[in-house]
């Protein structure tokens, strides 16, 4: 009994110890987006922070309530139903319609000053995915490039025929693979390009 006690928990230590490299890369990670995040919250100016939170509160249930109740007892006293309250703004309440256009007005600049903040965030993020995406690539190509010198000096035989390499070690074109998934994305303009191009072909031919 108390081998195998031991040989579990011998077990258990080396699982922990595998696990450790892992779970801190991946703490790493998170802790340097927490950062990276909490630098950009700081970044913003007063402005900003001032349209964030409305943007933020405006969507909330608190709000939504609040307006309920306003609308509601608006109406209801300018409708003549309570009994000893005049009615300060009759149907079809003309200050109630100012002023909700005025709100709505000055809610819709707030939100979209906040979304164009998200929106550059946004762009940040992905010109950074786009770095990182490119370093992993060349990292790949040199790994390639390692391995098939070592394949090569070791005379192992390798499913993968020197062509294929050759063509995954090449640098990629970015221009050329944005046109191509531009033609991808709009179908029928490739096809019709290609159209046009047979069309004339005959033409140039005749």
């Amino acid at each position: 009994m108390g081998s195998q006690r031991n040989n579990v928990q011998k077990l258990r230590k080396t699982d922990n110890q595998e696990r450790r490299p892992e779970s801190s890369a991946v703490e790493e990670n998170v802790q340097a987006i927490k950062r990276w995040e909490r630098a950009i919250l700081h970044a913003r100016s007063k402005a900003e922070q001032v349209s964030d939170w409305i943007a933020c509160t405006a969507g909330s249930g608190p709000v939504l309530v609040l307006h309920v109740l306003w609308f509601g007892a608006w109406v209801t006293v300018n409708s003549a139903v309570v009994g000893g309250i005049r009615p300060f703004d009759p149907f079809p309440f003309p200050f109630l319609t100012m002023t909700v256009s005025l709100e709505a007005i000055f809610l819709a600049l707030f939100v979209l000053a906040s979304q164009n903040r998200l929106s550059r965030q946004a762009d940040k993020r992905s010109h950074l995915d786009l770095q990182v995406d490119l370093l992993a690539e060349r990292e790949m190509t040199a790994v390639l490039q390692l391995l098939q010198d070592i394949a090569s000096h070791l005379r192992v035989e390798t499913s993968v025929t020197p062509q294929q390499l050759r063509d995954l070690m090449k640098k990629t074109d970015l221009k050329r693979l944005t046109n191509r998934m531009e033609e991808l994305a709009e179908p029928g303009a490739s096809a019709s390009t290609k159209s046009d191009a047979e069309a004339e072909s005959p033409r140039a031919a005749s």
